[in-house]
């Protein structure tokens, strides 16, 4: 797909949002949080710390206690046990698991400590590089200073408005959400579990139809929204999709229009039609699904961060009030945890008092001038 590219940053007290729009559509998504980045892309100083032949690589200490795996295939093969290593992220840490590692050999031989060298580029940088000539546009003064920094000051705009309007901002909502709508009244269905990602095609106001032709139509017309929404939504490993309403060989007949809305992703391959009529995906895994990072559903620090995004542009409306949060308890501690997100708030609208109400209802968060 061709036309113009753009590329928006929305920042709030501990989270930056970024989108990728093509032709006024969303393209892709980024949330992430500063005080936890996902770490591609960092460079650091590692220690062998023991070989895995049954695995074909080699568990590699980081700082911070972390553990990567360094395959033989990225630089493992050949290195000892206890051998200072120079090594990057190249796949986020997930279920438990370390990081995944590639070796980036110094001219120089390194020695410990174990230590982060450099951080790895944030989305809007990596957009950035891949569309070249796409320009950007962010809500954050520090921001658009940092990303003028990086590519200079002809390509960053300072938005005098939030960086997302009221349609994106609802198209996010959606990402942190399991229903997707689809055009003629159907709509996916996306359920996250430890082993798979289902996701049901439900035909909506076509189910019972017997138009043998409609229902093939709406399957086709939403393989290409499957596709998108793997992308925005960053998943990964097997993935199973249950079509609406086709028997076997009509499921089969549709593997074409997948292979066609899977070309667009290079990290997605089609495998095939299971014995039960799914279609079967596999997609390799880079950075932490967007369930992960909001929670599956939305965690109380996912709700806490929304509340003070909607809190800002309250604050702005009414300068110099006294704020106050309301908000269930698990929301108000996990705020109180989180670094710098408080501090963020009172810098930009100033102090904000925290009002744990157990009956206050997930969802209803609510900032007001006390």
């Amino acid at each position: 797909m061709t036309g113009p590219v753009l590329i928006f940053v929305s920042t709030s007290p501990g989270e930056q949002r970024t989108a990728l729009l093509r032709n006024d559509r969303l393209e892709a998504a980024f949330i992430e949080r500063p005080a936890r980045p996902d770490g591609i892309g960092d460079l650091h100083v590692g220690r062998l710390a023991a070989r895995a032949p049954a695995m074909a690589g080699a568990f590699v200490a980081l700082a911070g206690g972390e553990t990567g795996f360094l395959p033989d295939s990225e630089g493992a093969r050949g290195r000892t046990e206890g051998e200072w290593l120079r090594v990057a992220i190249t796949r986020a840490a997930q279920g438990g698991k370390g990081p995944r590692l590639a070796l980036r050999p110094p001219p120089e031989p390194v020695t410990g400590p174990l230590r982060l060298l450099a951080r790895g580029p944030d989305a809007p940088l990596r957009l950035a590089a891949q569309y070249p000539d796409a320009p950007l546009r962010a809500d954050s003064a520090a921001t658009v200073a940092r990303l003028r920094a990086a590519l200079g000051a002809a390509r960053v705009t300072l938005s005098p408005t939030p960086a997302f309007d009221d349609a994106l901002e609802g198209e996010f909502e959606e990402l942190s959400g399991p229903d997707v709508a689809l055009p003629g009244g159907g709509r996916l269905r996306i359920h996250p579990t430890p082993a798979l990602v289902a996701i049901d095609v439900d035909a909506g106001t076509q189910a019972g139809s017997r138009d043998a032709g409609a229902h093939l139509a709406l399957n086709r017309a939403a393989l290409a929204e499957v596709a998108r929404q793997i992308r925005l939504r960053h998943l990964a490993g097997a993935i199973l999709v249950d079509m609406a309403g086709l028997p076997m060989a009509r499921r089969k007949a549709l593997l074409p229009a997948m292979q066609e809305a899977a070309g667009a992703d290079p990290d997605l391959r089609v495998v095939g039609v299971t014995g039960l009529g799914l279609i079967e995906l596999q997609r390799r895994r880079v950075l932490p699904p967007l369930h992960e990072v909001l929670g599956h559903p939305p965690s109380a620090l996912t709700r806490g961060l929304a509340a003070l995004r909607r809190g800002l542009r309250q604050a702005a409306a009414r300068p110099g009030a006294r704020l106050v949060l309301t908000a269930q308890p698990a929301i108000c501690a996990a705020l109180r945890d989180w670094p710098g997100a408080l501090q963020d708030f009172a810098t930009q609208a100033g102090p904000l008092s925290l009002r744990p109400d157990p009956l206050c209802p997930p969802g209803q968060e609510d900032i007001h001038a006390e």
